[in-house]
Formats: structure tokens, sequence, C-alpha cells
């Protein structure tokens, strides 16, 4: 019980794999559209709470029957959220999965 057994060989191949360019690529990659897009949407939300919250004369404003600014505002969170989902389906497909199926083939010819 006192001895330490090394970890499973799949462990070490893990950690020799986030070591390499290509992995560090990826993640970038990952890194550089989801902060950036992450980031706009929750000011795009703040800007609808704010509002909601600070400017409940704009957000009533009638547009046409009985739907105003703050429920089209809403509605848009919505849309916004399928549109990024969609953009970054395209941008996965284009950017990541290339990338990801390489790394991946490597990793499992080495352990074949």
């Amino acid at each position: 019980m006192g001895t330490e057994s090394s970890p499973p060989t799949d462990v070490r191949d893990w950690e020799a794999a986030q070591a390499e360019p290509e992995f560090q690529e990826l993640r970038r990659r990952l890194r550089g559209f989801v902060f950036p897009v992450t980031a706009l949407f929750l000011v795009w939300y703040l800007l609808y709470v704010l509002l909601s919250s600070y400017a409940p004369g704009l957000m009533a404003i009638k547009l046409f029957g009985n739907v105003n600014v703050g429920l089209v505002f809403g509605l848009l969170q919505f849309v916004s959220t399928f549109g990024i989902t969609a953009w970054y389906v395209h941008y996965a497909n284009r950017r990541l999965d290339p990338l990801a199926g390489s790394i991946r083939d490597r990793l499992e010819g080495e352990r074949a």
C-alpha cells in the first residue's frame, strides 16, 4: 500500500499529447472562438437586462399590436443563441474537427 504505482499508459499518452504543438494549436483555436463569442453574448444579455431594469420606457415602446421593444429584445436572445450555435458548428467543422481528428488518429494509431 505504501508504494506508488505509475499511471496507466493512456494517462501518460494523454499528458504527452497535451504538450504537443498540434494539441496546443487546437486549444488556441477553440479558445480563440469560445472566449470572445461568450463575452459578446454576455454583453448582449447584460444590455437586455440593464435596459429592462433601467429603461422600462424604452422597452415598453409598442412596435405593432402588443409587440414591444422588450419582447423583441427577449426573442432576439433566443435567435442569437441559435445563431451562435450554428456559427460554432460551422467553425468547428472547418477549423477544429480536422485537427482533432488528426490528433485522435495519431494517438489511436500509436496505441494499436
